[in-house]
């Protein structure tokens, strides 16, 4: 869904007309904002169906105990501020992650 029809349609609901009562003004991306996002890392593949439009995902595996020590990696680092690290462990997770809005962790990319 498009946010500009979801704008229109919440302006709808609460009985203005758009571009009348409330006008819709398109600003353009602010930095780190995108036109889509993905869903699917590169890392991961789909499968297709018999519809072009739909596809099966084939996802990473995570055993849960190694998802709970991350998550308890990751509350301690939030009660320390330790952000270097925070960033760090995010890249470990996420190893496609690249931050596009702080060139200090670029450090990290490599």
């Amino acid at each position: 869904m498009k946010i500009v029809d979801l704008a229109t349609r919440m302006i709808e609901l609460a009985g203005y007309r758009p571009g009348e009562d409330i006008e819709i003004k398109f600003t353009g991306l602010r930095p780190g904002e995108k036109l889509y996002e993905e869903v699917l890392s590169d890392k991961e593949n789909t499968i297709p169906t018999e519809n072009k439009k739909i596809m099966i995902a084939k996802v990473r595996h995570y055993e849960y105990a190694d998802i709970l020590d991350t998550y308890t990696e990751f509350e301690k680092l939030s009660r320390t501020v330790k952000i270097m690290d925070t960033v760090k462990l995010m890249k470990k997770v996420v190893p496609e992650f690249k931050s596009k809005n702080s060139p200090r962790f670029e450090v990290l990319d490599k």
